[in-house]
């Protein structure tokens, strides 16, 4: 069942939005060598706790952590773990927020210490991949217009895209309809109507887009080992287009018009 949003639960979804986009821009300087994914979800749960909100992946399906914390080929669901990260690994930190019932997700990737040209090819294409989603993001259009988006621009760069892990509703829980793949075909699929509120996460690929599970059966790997970045924004669809929810504050010149 798709939920219509009401303006006053998309500006409380916003305001759950602007919490979880405040803990992303925190996690810029905290995220370095040395530390751990332990340390990164513990950071983020208290960062939400403190400002009254909670983290409502503990305990979801029986998950047991505030954060997924995917590393270089985890695609991702990672658990935090107490291995430290080093230096040119790529890390994924996805989490929701609920504060005061409203919910808001995001995932971003951050680049541990130095860089690489190949990490940071895959971070723009992914970043971009996930802007041109959200302009098609629009009253009338088809959840295929964003898929076809997505797939189009990411492969035409050589990569490609996750296709068993997806987007989706979110409110009044974590994961509601309608799916949002990030691959497709124009003017096919759900037409998008006003008050809907979906998560666009395209997870782009270096290599093949196919994975394999864990036997935790949580955390999911690139079949072939290759690196695969990720993010994502919650965001309403609105008569003006579509209002990213869950936008960091210094952001809005990525945003595509």
């Amino acid at each position: 069942m798709i939920t219509l949003k009401s303006n006053r639960e998309i500006e409380a979804m916003n305001e759950s939005g602007s919490l979880l986009a405040s803990i992303h821009v925190a996690l810029r300087d905290f995220i370095k060598p040395g530390v751990t994914t332990w340390e990164i979800d513990q950071f983020v749960q208290k960062k939400i706790e403190e400002a009254g909100g909670s983290a409502p992946q503990i305990g979801y399906e029986g998950y047991k952590y505030a954060t997924c914390t995917s590393i270089n080929d985890e695609i991702c669901h990672g658990f935090p773990r107490r291995k430290p990260l080093k230096s040119g690994d790529l890390v994924k930190v996805d989490f929701c927020v609920d504060l005061k019932g409203a919910l808001s997700d995001s995932c971003w990737s951050y680049i541990v210490g130095e860089s690489t040209p190949e990490l940071d090819r895959l971070y723009e294409v992914t970043k971009k991949a996930l802007y041109l989603g959200i302009q098609q993001a629009q009253v009338g259009n088809r959840i295929g217009d964003i898929g076809h988006a997505i797939q189009t621009y990411v492969e035409k760069e050589g990569f490609s895209v996750v296709r068993e892990f997806i987007g989706h509703g979110i409110g009044p829980t974590i994961h509601e309809s309608p799916s949002v793949p990030h691959y497709g075909e124009p003017g096919k699929g759900l037409r998008l109507k006003e008050g809907m509120v979906i998560t666009i996460e395209p997870m782009v690929n270096t290599g093949t887009w196919k994975s394999e599970m864990e036997s935790n059966g949580w955390t999911a790997h690139t079949l072939d080992g290759g690196l695969s970045c990720q993010f994502e924004h919650t965001l309403a669809i609105t008569k003006d287009g579509p209002r990213i929810l869950t936008l960091q504050k210094d952001h809005a010149a990525d945003v595509l018009n």
